[in-house]
């Protein structure tokens, strides 16, 4: 589910937070860094249990429809099929996945009538509506829709603003969870643990994000030596925490990352800077890499695995 990249800006955020408060011991930062790892597949679970909500408001606006004294003829051909259907009856019949739900408290952190408001405006949307009239029971226009309910609410700013305040990394987060979501309805209908196959484990969080974490807070010393000298007119000290968080990590990276490339290193915390850092600051990183990357490789410290790996 995660990428290096998300990887990398967690262990950024963490590492910052280790550096404005010093009474965090390294076991701290590991369980925050975990705890931020753990939040990413809650976000995840939280926009599942959000969009089923979601669909399931159309069997209130059918309930409604019917109950009219004079119903439209819109009203009279209205069904709840965006919700009572195979695709998504797969996903609510996972008890594993609601026993998650519940656990999570979910029905509770949820604004329902937030739901239902962003609900009653994709009702009046035309694709919606041409949906409801379509008579085809393809898979095809199924999982269309449905890909176009969760846009509709995954982008609504009353969406947005409700999930931001309940989790603060969606952020950071956002790309990754709609893209995760687009994977899941794409692969519908669902077997009942499928949601397993999104849980962050494995090689990207294990084997890059905590030896990452652990090497930057284990050799802080040896990397201001290291960093020192190619700042020139740059005293360390001056240097924007985030910057030389960065700077630190990419030569954690460097160094004990055999299989990733310095230059997609190097690009990777450039545009980490570009985001979270101050205008200047992907030109200083780009500069300061450059000349460490070409140092260090000069040292034989930088070893790769494979052809083309270094420069």
């Amino acid at each position: 589910m995660l990428s290096r990249r998300n990887i990398r800006i967690k262990v950024m955020q963490v590492l910052y937070t280790c550096n404005r408060d010093k009474t965090l011991d390294h076991n701290d930062i590991h369980a925050a860094f975990k705890a931020s790892v753990d939040a990413s597949f809650e976000l995840y679970l939280f926009h599942l249990y959000s969009l089923l909500f979601f669909l399931k408001v159309s069997q209130e606006d059918a309930s409604n429809r019917k109950a009219k004294h004079l119903p439209t003829d819109e009203d009279k051909v209205f069904s709840d099929k965006i919700y009572s259907n195979a695709f998504v009856r797969s996903i609510i019949a996972s008890s594993d996945l609601s026993a998650l739900f519940k656990q999570k408290n979910f029905e509770t952190l949820l604004d329902k009538d937030v739901l239902r408001k962003i609900y009653k405006d994709y009702s009046k949307t035309e694709g919606y509506k041409a949906f409801i009239l379509s008579d085809s029971d393809s898979k095809e226009i199924y999982i269309e829709e449905l890909l176009s309910a969760y846009k509709f609410m995954a982008k609504h700013e009353y969406y947005s603003e409700h999930v931001e305040e309940r989790f603060h990394g969606w952020i950071d987060d956002k790309s990754l969870i709609l893209g995760t979501m687009k994977k899941t309805l794409k692969s519908m209908p669902v077997k009942s643990r499928f949601f397993m196959e999104y849980v962050p484990q494995g090689e990207t969080v294990e084997d890059f994000g905590t030896v990452l974490l652990k090497h930057v807070l284990e050799e802080d010393t040896e990397l201001l030596e290291t960093i020192d000298p190619v700042l020139e007119n740059w005293d360390a000290s001056r240097v924007a925490i985030v910057d030389m968080i960065l700077i630190k990590m990419a030569i954690c990276e460097m160094l004990y990352f055999p299989t990733i490339p310095t230059k997609v290193t190097l690009n990777e915390y450039v545009e980490l800077a570009k985001s979270y850092s101050t205008d200047k600051s992907k030109d200083f990183i780009n500069g300061i890499l450059d000349k460490l990357m070409k140092k260090l490789t000069n040292e034989g410290k930088i070893i790769k695995e494979g052809r083309g790996l270094v420069g």
